[in-house]
């Protein structure tokens, strides 16, 4: 595959950040100072890699100028600026090469689908068409007097919901929505349908259609998907809650309990938001966050993280250990060794970031007593799983641990992209064979 579509991704990404970073810093862009470049420069980055971790008050420290900079960025993060430049280019009449098309198609669709064209106008389709709706729902479940307010907020959270990108214009987040059924319920249908990928939301959409005639039929790639995203669910769920109801660590209802473990284990995988201060939960709830964080949502959606896929080709594979099976299979098919080996790099690869990362960041606040290593460890994976939750140290940091925190969450952005496409690429090197010796591991 071209490195020049890897490095265009990139370069429109940190282009993206520069310039997003420049107007935030500008005073029309704050209600009553301009803020310092480190804090836009992360707030830029934090909006265009979709994760949420803010060190400004997007309610309060924000004009409307620079909170629809943020809703910008973030609609432009979220949907992916392969796709955008796609779409240019066929507005523009232009052609694409055979290279580029296997890029968008292995990132968004797998190969499956041939018709580059049509799988560029079904993404936009069923992303603003999700965000319209969402705003057009929001708007009857917030309770904000000013219309056109209302609007606004409606439209921001949709597009953040949709984005997994976990931004608010309420200066708590969803905290006082905790018991609102209806703002839970319909965050979560949108960080769900941005979180699995839009070959699924397709293959979705044809089965609503009836072109797909039942669940066998749909690709293996979505069967994976749609049973790990409601096993991760209801398994984060069931974890927080029964934690959290047996630890007595808040005084929310049993309901309310509940409710809350269910939408935060569905934000939790990437979104962001949270309807509840995330410092009254336990430690164990925390960690099972954690590794929810880790985990992310699916790939070729909005979302960041390892991917759900990825895990559950890891899974199979010990699975079929145990078993003493020569062959991984799932749903009836053989997972090839070269998807096998990929899962566990991604795997071994993001394990590595995080922790080289945390322990940058580490030996940066080793003097700030105000920040605890348990937080900062959770700060870390949040940024790298492009989540945006916080244990609400994210303004405590000192300028140089926001500039290594913003550089994981572009890492954690732009990172399964480049490694697609380096993974892909093979170079010849020769006809022969060094000969093997057998080592001692275990």
């Amino acid at each position: 595959m071209k490195k020049s579509m890897a490095f265009l991704i990139l370069s429109t990404f940190v282009f993206a950040i520069l310039i997003g970073s420049l107007i935030l810093s500008l005073p029309f862009s704050t209600i009553e100072e301009k803020i310092s470049f480190p804090d836009a420069f992360f707030t830029a980055a934090s909006a265009v890699t979709v994760t949420g971790l803010i060190v400004k008050d997007t309610e309060k420290d924000f004009t409307f100028i620079g909170q629809l900079t943020i809703l910008i960025l973030l609609q432009l993060g979220g949907l992916g600026f392969m796709t955008f430049s796609t779409l240019l280019i066929l507005l523009a009449g232009g052609s694409i090469s055979t290279s580029d098309k296997t890029i968008i198609e292995g990132d968004f669709f797998s190969g499956r689908y041939k018709n580059v064209k049509n799988l560029v106008k079904k993404i936009f389709i069923f992303t603003f068409a999700f965000e319209f709706i969402g705003a057009i729902l929001f708007f009857f479940q917030f309770d904000i007097e000013n219309t056109s307010e209302r609007v606004f907020t409606s439209i921001f959270h949709s597009i953040s919901a949709f984005c997994n990108a976990g931004f608010s214009v309420f200066s708590n987040n969803l905290e006082n929505y905790t018991n609102d059924i209806g703002v839970n319920i319909i965050t979560s249908i949108l960080i769900i349908a941005g979180g699995i990928g839009f070959i699924v939301l397709n293959e979705l959409y044809l089965y609503i259609k009836r072109e797909i005639k039942s669940f066998t039929k749909f690709s293996l790639h979505t069967k994976i998907v749609l049973i790990s995203s409601l096993l991760f669910v209801v398994l984060g769920t069931m974890i927080i809650f029964l934690e959290e109801t047996l630890s007595g660590h808040n005084s929310l209802s049993i309901g309310a309990t509940f409710l809350t473990s269910l939408f935060q284990s569905i934000s939790t995988r990437t979104a962001g938001f949270n309807t509840i201060n995330l410092n009254i939960l336990s430690s164990a709830s925390i960690f099972i966050m954690m590794i929810l964080m880790f985990i992310g949502a699916s790939p070729g959606s909005t979302g960041g993280g390892v991917k759900t896929s990825t895990i559950s080709v890891g899974l199979a594979y010990i699975k079929s250990l145990f078993l003493r099976k020569d062959k991984v299979t799932m749903f009836y098919r053989s997972i090839s060794t070269k998807i096998i080996e990929k899962s566990f790099l991604i795997i071994f690869l993001s394990f590595l970031i995080v922790s080289v990362f945390f322990f940058i960041l580490s030996s940066i606040e080793t003097n700030n007593h105000e920040i605890e290593i348990y937080d900062l460890l959770f700060e870390t994976v949040s940024a790298f799983g492009t989540v945006g939750l916080s244990m609400g140290v994210t303004a405590k940091l000192s300028i140089l641990s926001k500039f290594v925190l913003a550089l994981l969450m572009f890492i954690g952005r732009v990172g399964p992209i480049t490694f697609i496409i380096a993974m892909s690429k093979r170079e010849d090197k020769g006809v022969y064979d060094y000969p093997e010796e057998d080592i001692m591991v275990g």
